[in-house]
Order: C-alpha cells, then sequence, then structure tokens
C-alpha cells in the first residue's frame, strides 16, 4: 500500500507539473516572467551599456549612439547602422564607424552605430555576430526601453553586404532592413517572407558588380513577391548617374523603413538554414543537432491547421500562441499533406520559461511547445 501511495503521489506531482494554463493565467505569467527578466537584464547590462562596448568570448564590438527627435509613441525604434571597410586597416573601419554616426537622421529613433569586432571583409556577418545583434537589442530594450518590434537594420557598402546577410538569417528581429551599395554574395533572399527590406545602389557602382548584383536580387524578390501575394516587401532604386557613394540619396529608405512594425507572428513562414545555423525562427525551432546548412521550412498556419512542407528536417517544434491560433481548441498539423497530430496543445511555464532563456524578446514568447516529427 505504501509502495502504490507513493506512485500516486508521483503521478499527482507530475500532473500538476504538467497542467495547463488558462489565456488569461498564461497572459499574467508572461507579464510576470519579462518584468523580472526586465530588472535583472537592467542591471547585470547597465556597466556595458554605459561603457559602449559588449563583449563576448574574445571578441568585443563597441558602439556611438544617438537619440533622435522626441519619444513617439510606443517608445523609440532602434536602428542599427552598419558602418563600410571591410578587408582594411583598423583605422580605415574606423574612419568608416565614425561616419555612419553621422550619416543618417531616423527620426524617433535610438541611432546605434557599432564598431565591427574584426577587420575582415565579411566583418557584418561572421558567425559571431548573431549573438552580438542579439544581445544588444536586449540591451537596449532594459536599458533605453525602446519599442521591441520596431528593431531595424541598415548599412552601407560592407554593411549593405552584411544586411544582405544578416536581414534574412535574422528576419525575425527586424521589422525591416535597408541595404546601401552591398554584395549579397551568396545568400537567398527567401526567408524575407515577413521582412520590408530595400535595396539601393549606384548604376556605376561597378566594384564587384554590385550594380548588376543588386538588381538580380532584387528581381528575385519581385519574382517572389508576385508568387506570394501580401509577401516579400520590398523596394528597389538604382541611380543611374552615381556610382559606390549615393550622395545620400539613399536615405530616402529610412522613413520607408521606419513606416514598418515587426510580423511578431506570421501565419506563413519560409526558413532556410544559412551557412550560420540556427535554431529558432519565428514560430519554428529546431534541435541544434539536426539543423544543416540549406534545409528548409515552409510551414503556414490556417484557422486552427499548421500545414508544414519539408523534406530534409527531421523533426519541428512549433512554438505556440494565442497570437497565432486559438490554444482553447483542437488544432491540427500536416507534414507534407499528411496528419503528424490532432488534439489540445497545453499553455505551460516550461514554454514561457524557454521562449524567455533563449531571447530576450517579449513580443514573441511561447505558451506552448509541441514537437512534431517528419512522416
Amino acid at each position: 500500500m505504501k509502495r502504490i501511495a507513493l506512485i500516486l503521489i508521483a503521478c499527482l506531482t507530475c500532473r500538476a507539473e504538467e497542467t495547463s494554463l488558462t489565456r488569461a493565467e498564461a497572459e499574467a505569467l508572461v507579464k510576470q516572467q519579462w518584468e523580472k527578466t526586465l530588472e535583472t537584464l537592467s542591471k547585470e547590462r547597465a556597466p556595458e551599456m554605459e561603457k559602449k562596448e559588449i563583449v563576448i568570448g574574445d571578441k568585443s564590438m563597441r558602439f556611438l549612439q544617438r537619440e533622435i527627435g522626441p519619444v513617439p509613441e510606443g517608445g523609440r525604434p532602434l536602428v542599427i547602422s552598419l558602418h563600410g571597410g571591410g578587408e582594411a586597416p583598423a583605422q580605415v573601419n574606423d574612419q568608416q564607424w565614425q561616419n555612419q554616426i553621422r550619416l543618417y537622421e531616423p527620426e524617433g529613433s535610438l541611432y546605434v552605430a557599432p564598431r565591427a569586432p574584426t577587420d575582415k571583409w565579411n566583418l557584418w556577418h561572421q558567425e559571431h555576430m548573431d549573438a552580438f545583434y542579439d544581445r544588444l537589442i536586449a540591451n537596449c530594450i532594459a536599458i533605453h526601453k525602446i519599442n521591441p518590434d520596431r528593431v531595424y537594420i541598415m548599412g552601407y557598402s560592407a554593411g549593405g553586404d552584411g544586411v544582405y546577410q544578416v536581414g534574412p538569417r535574422m528576419a525575425d528581429r527586424w521589422a525591416a532592413a535597408a541595404m546601401m551599395a552591398g554584395h549579397p554574395n551568396e545568400v537567398q533572399p527567401v526567408n524575407l517572407r515577413n521582412l520590408p527590406f530595400s535595396i539601393q545602389v549606384g548604376g556605376k557602382d561597378f566594384g564587384v558588380k554590385r550594380n548588376e548584383a543588386c538588381k538580380i536580387w532584387a528581381d528575385k524578390l519581385q519574382l517572389l513577391a508576385q508568387a506570394n501575394p501580401g509577401s516579400y516587401p520590398h523596394f528597389f532604386k538604382s541611380y543611374p548617374e552615381l556610382g559606390h557613394w549615393m550622395n545620400r540619396e539613399d536615405a530616402v529608405a529610412v522613413p520607408w523603413m521606419l513606416a514598418y512594425k515587426r510580423k511578431t507572428w506570421p501565419k506563413g513562414v519560409t526558413w532556410r538554414q544559412d551557412d550560420v545555423l540556427s535554431t529558432r525562427f519565428y514560430w519554428l525551432s529546431v534541435d541544434a543537432a539536426e539543423a544543416k546548412v540549406n534545409q528548409t521550412i515552409e510551414a503556414r498556419c490556417e484557422g486552427q491547421t499548421i500545414a508544414i512542407k519539408s523534406v530534409d528536417v527531421p523533426k519541428v517544434t512549433l512554438r505556440l500562441s494565442d497570437a497565432l491560433l486559438d490554444l482553447d481548441q483542437e488544432i491540427k498539423v500536416l507534414w507534407n499533406d499528411k496528419q503528424v497530430f490532432a488534439g489540445k496543445v497545453n499553455r505551460n511555464t516550461k514554454a514561457i520559461e524557454q521562449s524567455l532563456a533563449e531571447r530576450a524578446d517579449p513580443s514573441t514568447i511561447a505558451t506552448a511547445l509541441l514537437t512534431v516529427s517528419a512522416p
């Protein structure tokens, strides 16, 4: 009898840990946990924000910042502006960095110009950069109270190269992106389904054929937009008489960019893994051990049904929220048109805590998790 009683107690404890939350309880817990996270971050990150230098591992990223104009309703947007230079002596990149903080005037923003941690040609899109962007955003949310759904990335020349790369790679972090006079190299635009993206280049920017490469990439975006009405918003402009320097004409992209807010829970997501692998993108996540370059997932939520298309991903964890579908109702998951789940998914504490442990991003906190495998 004693053994049976112990088993019953263990089962009850297990059920208590898995008890589902109501929508109101989940929302209250999200608010509570986010306030605790903010309090911790504001204390821990204040010194590095005051010093204007972030150190991660053996690399550091300094930055300059300006507050431009009055604070808009909802909090200042954060505009991260990437300098040019690249494979050059440190003093050249330093000069480009000092220039970048004066180059644009995003109204109402906290305008931040980081100094790249290295002096390599790909200084803005090396693997270590994702962690720097993530930490800078979290710091600005905690310390400067910026609007987490109005974070923008822009850059000129080598900085534009970086925007081409981290725009799609981290599309779920940005509200919009502006690329000036950069080269896309090997990157593809498929991840930009929900990210407004502008491309500007001088018609006589013949260096590494930037003028041609930018037009080709803009054409790819146009084809994607035509094939997916309502998706892939973009803006392209070439200045026929200008070379690599566009005489500040490219500043027209700044108000265009600032007009957008981030789509935090889009109904459709396309995720193609970059050569810098990630484990989370919008409301999809994968195990780090299973992530591979060029793996692709197409996911769409219509009503209470989620449809997944993928031939090279073994399993996916769906990060769910009432912002995406109604968690009080049953949901159905199809994978390549075959049903892999049907039923209710409970809101729970673990999903909230895991979301915050992964990323200090209040708008994208999942309240339920569901892992499904390829049929």
